[in-house]
């Protein structure tokens, strides 16, 4: 999954074929496109991408750009398929015509470089629809042509990024999904180590990669439990980009496993207040996230139950918006209102969310195990009452 965005940067097509991305002009007005994609403003993202496409209509950039615009548009919500067949059609017209290119030219890196992009992008979204089928197939397009186009990063931190991510997911990805090993032993192994110190020169250095690489290394810093860096990183990303509600939700969440609980309340509440807006990318996901952290808060540390019951009721009516039903959150967040209102010695409404941890949750988990606990004991406590009431009678 983490060689998706690889060939965001370029290698040297030829001596005598300049890349796209290294015209000046090109780049001004990319990155302001760019930069507002990222900032979620996708209409004017999306207007200059589609003036790339007239003045530049045989090169794979311009759709490239649409598909990853189309991509963002997504990762709030990576189970949203609304944005699947526009997204796939233009990574598909970004493949036909970088193998034009590559046809014409197979020394041509750059094409390369697009063709290994578009088609593990693809296999991300195969993948994620789980569809394993088509993910195995895109995923060998995408590592073949990864492979032609490795090794150009001494060249500008802009080509060191593909090389970065390649050594470190090319280690990651075999560690966490085994069945995957089969089709990468072909391939070089790399290097972890590496691969971030890579990364971190691409993301101080680079033009065009800057984002897609602080990006990773925010994931991979949390992967790595190196959580204040990825605090950092999700605090600036979220500074330099104040509407995407992805980074700002990875913000929230990495303050929130920091213990920055001033943080955490302060930008939970400004996630709510997006959605309530409508504004791009805030949703059901982001107000899940967002609506545990302040029942949290106010349920443990302010002891402000209404507010906990209010806040933990809309997290469990976002992540039942989303088909979240796997979610530890939603898990949480119904059962501490079982918990809330056994105190409340309100054992109707407890029930009604302790009995949807016992439907929903993993039989071996925390909170399973903590609402069969709780229902056991309202058993008793009930049976403990009719009881009294008999003998009163």
């Amino acid at each position: 999954a983490g060689l998706l965005l690889t060939t965001v940067s370029l290698a040297q097509n030829s001596e005598d074929t300049p890349i796209l991305l290294e015209n000046m002009d090109m780049q001004v007005v990319s990155t302001q496109a760019v930069n507002n994609m990222y900032n979620f403003k996708f209409e004017q993202a999306e207007s200059e991408f589609r003036w790339f496409k007239f003045k530049y209509p045989q090169h794979p950039l311009p759709y490239f750009l649409m598909g990853l615009s189309t991509w963002w548009k997504i990762m709030p919500n990576e189970d949203n398929t609304q944005y699947d067949d526009t997204f796939l059609a233009y990574m598909d017209t970004s493949i036909a015509k970088a193998d034009k290119l590559y046809g014409a030219n197979e020394d041509n890196t750059e094409a390369a470089f697009f063709l290994a992009a578009a088609h593990a992008f693809k296999g991300r979204l195969h993948s994620d629809r789980k569809d394993w089928g088509k993910a195995t197939v895109a995923s060998r397009n995408a590592l073949k042509y990864l492979e032609k186009s490795r090794g150009r990063g001494n060249l500008s931190p802009e080509f060191l990024f593909g090389d970065g991510l390649y050594n470190y997911y090319r280690d990651w990805v075999p560690e966490h999904y085994p069945a995957l090993k089969t089709i990468l032993w072909l391939f070089p192994k790399g290097d972890k180590e590496a691969g971030i110190r890579q990364l971190k020169e691409v993301a101080n250095n680079a033009f065009y990669t800057r984002t897609e690489a602080q990006y990773h290394l925010m994931r991979i810093y949390s992967e790595e439990n190196q959580g204040q860096k990825a605090y950092e990183l999700s605090k600036y990303l979220h500074e330099t980009f104040p509407d995407n509600a992805y980074f700002h939700r990875y913000y929230a969440r990495s303050a929130y496993a920091q213990g920055r609980i001033p943080v955490v309340e302060q930008e939970s509440l400004a996630i709510l207040e997006k959605i309530e807006k409508n504004m791009p990318g805030y949703e059901a996901t982001s107000g899940r996230y967002a609506s545990f952290y302040l029942g949290y808060i106010n349920h443990h540390l302010k002891r402000d139950t209404a507010a906990a019951k209010s806040y933990f009721k809309k997290a469990v009516a976002y992540s039942e918006i989303a088909k979240a039903y796997e979610s530890v959150y939603y898990h949480s967040a119904l059962t501490t209102l079982g918990k809330i209102y056994y105190n409340e010695d309100n054992f109707a409404e407890a029930r009604k969310y302790l009995d949807v941890v016992v439907k929903r949750a993993e039989r071996k988990s925390a909170q399973r195990k903590e609402a069969d606990r709780y229902l056991d004991e309202m058993k008793k406590k009930e049976k403990e009452k009719r009881r009294e009431e008999r003998r009163r009678k």
